[in-house]
């Protein structure tokens, strides 16, 4: 249900949703189907330059709660001045050195380690389908000479793209054909062999050279043209167990479908941009009770968003930022029900759809300031505010729920939070039944709270969980357990905490820290935090706790369905009240 955008200079077409490191020789398992954790709101920063990406992650993205960031793909790409350096040159890559005209490769570095160390994850948008198209030639925004079919800087030549030979272009026309769509070009866009260990090779180097820079996961661009047992050998070969969330598009009957894909990670639900988008649009918000029901994709296996830098751009998308407040209460209402691992959009403003970022000399992608042409949606109060709401009803299930009907609705999420979503012409007015601890709390979504002061309205639960409330027309009010008025705050609402464990292993073996709390499985073997490998020996994974709480927790390796419990007593921590916190460990 994807409408894709890709372009070539002077041609901006739109395909609907019917439509070097050594390697291990052989060919090994996908990794285990991972997952961001329990903080696990990204943001996609599009086209943000890495220093400012650094900058973000320190100043609002850490302290807001964020878990991840989604950054544009980081490999040298073409340079198309004369098409006014479009976005979509970004999407067309030359090589994989880390050169682009958001920064190269030490700031990219620099940004990766600067968001860990805020506790907020990195996620590469990987291009790893095609390379650029053939009516670009030239150079790239490296220095790397290039041509169709040739691209000498990965050492990559005919033979490792396939020439379909059909449609006269080689494009894809039939998108009711699985070959076609798998095996000829989106719009001219050289498609690679991935069929190829050569290639294949190639592509796991590339993504390991991510990782062993820190990166923790990726989101794989038009995954659906990639057969699911070609993304499985690569991905078989990436070291530790990153994070993958895959850009499919559902189509019709006998269609490839997204649905292929979750085995082998997390899938985009288009569906979702789709039904929240035209409820909040249309003011018709009592059907969302059921959500996930109306969705392609379990909640599990789903990347939800409202909108993303294509739909933005062809129309597809029901809401953007220019949609104003109805946009940011379909955003927020996206943080406040539990469906799948939910991705906020923060855009560059534009009124030509090919626009690039703005930018100065040559296309270098100017720092990001708010203003001047970046629209910086995450950091709307109905948004940000709202990343401490999700994070808070981590793991709980909707309850109280309540609609007029029509426009207005209100739920819980178990005892620790509670909206109320307004879409109607006129105020709503009511007593509103809750599962929340009498108390007073901030309404997050119009004030915030700091040292148990609220900056705008609060409301106080009485000892039945009742309060009541006037929403202003098209508005909305956000309640949680941790925004109380008058109680003892804790520097963060949650603590981001780094285990890491120096620990040796044997090929096929991972690392996971399991604990005694839920975002640790409750000693559950079946899950737990898995722990990346890109410092090997020493194995390295965040997670979210609550702070000033004691936690058991140990390490285990896994390795199929073998596990192996490290020896001695549980270990323990106590968090405190800072953002972040680290251990380090030695397996024993």
């Amino acid at each position: 249900m994807k409408a894709r955008r890709w372009a070539i200079p002077g041609v901006l077409a739109l395909l609907t949703a019917a439509t070097t490191m050594a390697v291990r020789p052989h060919q090994a398992d996908a990794k285990a189907d991972a997952n961001p954790g329990p903080r696990d709101v990204i943001v996609h920063l599009f086209e943000w330059p890495w220093a400012s990406i650094a900058s973000e992650c320190t100043n609002v993205l850490g302290p807001k709660g964020f878990g991840g960031v989604q950054v544009s793909p980081p490999q040298e790409h073409v340079v198309l001045p004369g098409s006014g350096y479009p976005w979509w040159q970004d999407y067309q890559p030359v090589s994989y050195q880390l050169k682009t005209r958001r920064g190269d490769r030490a700031a990219f570095a620099s940004m990766v380690s600067t968001c860990h160390a805020a506790g907020v994850k990195i996620y590469v948008d990987a291009v790893i389908n095609h390379m650029a198209g053939g009516a670009s030639t030239g150079t790239g925004s490296g220095g790397s000479a290039y041509s169709h079919y040739s691209y000498p800087a990965v050492a990559y030549g005919n033979n490792d793209f396939h020439h379909c030979g059909r449609n006269g272009n080689d494009d894809i026309v039939n998108w009711g054909d699985r070959w076609e769509v798998q095996n000829c070009e989106l719009v001219d866009l050289s498609d690679l062999a991935t069929e190829s260990s050569y290639v294949r090779g190639k592509l796991a180097g590339y993504l390991n050279d991510l990782i062993s820079l820190g990166v923790d996961g990726f989101r794989v661009d038009a995954a659906k043209h990639i057969p699911a047992s070609d993304l499985q050998a690569i991905y078989g070969q990436l070291s530790g167990s990153p994070y993958i969330f895959q850009e499919t598009i559902e189509g019709g009957a006998g269609e490839v479908s997204p649905t292929e894909y979750t085995g082998l990670g997390d899938v985009t639900e288009f569906r979702y941009g789709d039904v929240v988008g035209n409820a909040f649009r249309n003011a018709n918000l009592s059907a969302l009770q059921n959500l996930p029901s109306q969705m392609l994709v379990a909640s599990g296996d789903a990347v939800a968003f409202i909108d993303n830098h294509d739909t933005q751009r062809n129309g597809r998308a029901k809401l953007t930022y220019k949609d104003g407040m109805t946009y940011g209460l379909a955003e927020a209402f996206m943080l406040a029900y539990p469906y799948g691992t939910p991705s906020v959009m923060s855009s560059f403003t534009f009124g030509n759809a090919d626009a690039g970022p703005p930018s100065g000399s040559g296309g270098t992608t100017s720092a990001v300031n708010c203003s001047s042409g970046w629209a910086c949606e995450h950091r709307w109060r109905t948004t940000a505010n709202m990343v401490g709401f999700h994070n808070a009803a981590h793991g709980t299930a909707v309850t109280n729920w309540w609609s007029n009907g029509g426009s207005q609705i209100a739920f819980g999420r178990g005892a620790a939070a509670y909206a109320i979503f307004n879409r109607d012409g006129g105020t709503l007015s009511r007593t509103f039944t809750t599962s929340l601890p009498a108390g007073t709390y901030c309404d997050v979504a119009n004030g915030d709270v700091s040292n148990g002061a609220c900056t705008g309205p609060a409301y106080t639960v009485s000892s039945s969980g009742t309060f009541t409330a006037s929403v202003p027309a098209n508005s909305m009010v956000a309640l949680h357990v941790n925004a109380r008025v008058g109680a003892t705050s804790t520097a963060c609402a949650s603590v981001a905490v780094t285990f890491a464990v120096n620990a040796t292993t044997v090929w096929g073996e991972n690392i996971y820290v399991l604990g005694n709390r839920a975002e640790l499985s409750n000693w559950n073997t079946g899950g737990g935090v898995a722990l990346s490998s890109a410092a090997y020996p020493v194995w390295r994974g965040t997670v979210s706790l609550p702070p000033n709480t004691s936690v058991e927790y140990k390490y285990v390796k896994k390795n199929g369905s073998a596990v192996t419990w490290e020896s001695g007593a549980n270990r323990t921590l106590t968090t405190g009240a800072a953002c972040t916190q680290s251990v380090s460990d030695t397996w024993r």
